[in-house]
């Protein structure tokens, strides 16, 4: 008799009851897991039950959901959904799944964090909204789909941007419209290696004298800066009062000659030449004004009726207009035996500036009384009085190429160059020259005014105008310039000063054609003017 040892039969998986074991194959359908996750899970079930004993083996098919030591819910599988998309809505079947996840729990595989992809993880969410396919194919096709945009909203974005007129990559809001771009490259060293200034033609560049052209002597001439005692004729003949002797220099010949001498205790206050050039006027410090044929050499006529000296006189054709130490303007018409027609009463002090615009239609006058007044022909009462000037206004210029424009100038306590127009009143512009002004030229050949100057720079300066941009400065004298006059062809300018001094400055080089004047031709030609005054 041989005994045998009973061998026990393995109980397999399917002689479990269904009672008791509720384990069935998942369908890929109701599942959340890829094909590829579901296999390799699967995998590792086979070989866990492979590497356990026979007593884990018959347990094995026990669930204790109770007495568990895990709970895999709280631990995410690789690939799972840890994100918040929406939950699926597809009916779950928990005894399959718990004892599905109970075959896996010695693994305890935990996904890092770091390495999760939750984009990846929204997008399977929103796969797990429509049902998949068993074919691994048609999975991917599905998370393929998912990355694409959505054609339908980009083309309704665009469609209302087109009808709105705006473009989808810029703001609608901006503080500031951009720069325009260039067509073409921008050349880095060209622009930083540039001039800060344009170049200029060396034919068109234009040069300031630093030395005087010729110099004459002036001895005795009176230092008073209410004097005008310097002028140049339109035939080209400069005319200087020295005390009381009246000296005429022809620039065309280089000859000196004395035209008169004035009375024991008189001296010469004031000179102006006539419009034709033919005449000089002559105002003495007693009052008198004398007119003088300079071809010729002898006096004309004398005017007696001022009270005190006259220092300032301008001319309009045959009206010869004189200033008084009084504050009174004479007109003489110099036609006539009764020679004073009309009288502009204003100023409370000496008239030290006085000049008739080119057309005879207005009058400017400047006093010791700080004021400026702009008379017109018609009226003895001034049609604009200003007072803006803070000294004595000598300097007196109505421009030649602007007719209304008046430029005025004030003495030591005031400094400044006020342009005016003469139509309006206005005050235009206004330059600090530093300095006292002692006489103003406009230029004929540029948009230019030259000034002379007394303390403290003693100087000339050129300044543009409307820019109002000093041109240049010329050093000439020692002392305070007393007066000025411009050459017929508006190039030289000639300056007495204190220091008995007479230069000539070549400030305006003669490099095209001479500034329009307002009522027509070239200015300067006064040659071509004929003598049109008979005086008595």
């Amino acid at each position: 008799m041989s005994f045998s040892t009973p061998v026990k039969s393995r109980p397999s998986i399917a002689s479990c009851s269904p009672s008791r074991m509720s384990y069935q194959q998942p369908r890929l359908d109701s599942s959340p897991l890829t094909p590829r996750q579901y296999s390799q899970l699967t995998s590792s079930f086979m070989s866990s039950r492979r590497r356990s004993p026979s007593g884990a083996q018959a347990k094995s098919c026990i669930h204790r959901q109770a007495s568990s030591p895990l709970k895999l819910d709280s631990y995410p599988l690789e690939g799972e959904l840890t994100g918040t998309g929406p939950v699926s809505s597809t009916p779950k079947r928990p005894a399959k799944k718990q004892l599905y996840r109970s075959s896996v729990q010695g693994d305890r595989f935990i996904p890092s964090r770091s390495s999760t992809s939750t984009a990846m993880s929204k997008l399977e969410s929103e796969s797990k909204i429509s049902p998949v396919s068993s074919d691994s194919s048609a999975s991917s096709v599905s998370i393929a789909s998912s990355y694409q945009p959505n054609t339908v909203a980009l083309a309704y974005q665009s469609s209302v941007a087109e009808a709105c007129g705006l473009a989808l990559n810029t703001r609608i809001l901006a503080f500031k419209p951009e720069a325009p771009q260039s067509s073409k490259p921008i050349d880095l060293r060209s622009q930083y290696n540039r001039p800060l200034k344009p170049a200029v033609n060396a034919q068109l560049r234009r040069r300031l004298p630093t030395s005087a052209e010729r110099i004459l002597d002036a001895p005795g001439i009176r230092d008073d800066y209410y004097l005008n005692l310097l002028d140049w004729s339109c035939n080209n003949q400069v005319a200087i009062g020295l005390d009381r002797d009246l000296y005429v220099w022809n620039a065309e010949t280089g000859t000196v000659s004395s035209l008169l001498q004035t009375r024991p205790n008189t001296y010469i206050a004031g000179i102006k030449w006539s419009g034709d050039g033919a005449y000089v006027a002559v105002g003495l410090s007693d009052g008198d004004v004398q007119i003088w044929d300079a071809e010729e050499g002898e006096k004309v006529r004398s005017m007696t009726g001022h009270a005190a000296r006259v220092g300032v006189m301008s001319w309009d054709r045959h009206i010869l207009s004189s200033g008084c130490r009084d504050g009174s303007i004479w007109n003489h018409d110099v036609r006539v035996a009764e020679h004073k027609v009309s009288e502009f009463v204003n100023h409370q002090a000496e008239v030290c500036g006085l000049q008739w615009r080119s057309d005879g239609n207005q009058l400017a006058s400047g006093g010791n009384d700080n004021l400026v007044n702009i008379w017109d022909a018609r009226s003895s009462t001034p049609k604009f009085t200003k007072s803006n000037h803070k000294a004595a206004v000598k300097a007196l210029a109505w421009c030649p190429w602007q007719l209304n424009l008046l430029a005025t100038g004030g003495g030591t306590y005031d400094k400044h160059i006020h342009f005016w127009n003469g139509t309006t009143g206005a005050r235009l512009n206004s330059i600090d020259t530093g300095s006292q002004v002692t006489s103003l030229q406009w230029s004929t050949t540029y948009k230019e005014i030259v000034s002379s100057h007394g303390y403290p720079d003693n100087n000339l300066a050129i300044w543009s105008y409307p820019t109002l941009v000093k041109n240049g400065e010329i050093q000439g004298h020692d002392t305070r310039v007393l007066s000025s006059a411009l050459s017929p062809d508006g190039s030289t300018l000639a300056t007495v000063a204190s220091d008995e001094n007479l230069k000539f400055w070549k400030v305006f080089e003669q490099l095209g054609k001479k500034v329009s004047s307002a009522v027509g031709g070239t200015l300067g030609s006064g040659k071509d003017i004929a003598k049109v005054m008979m005086i008595r």
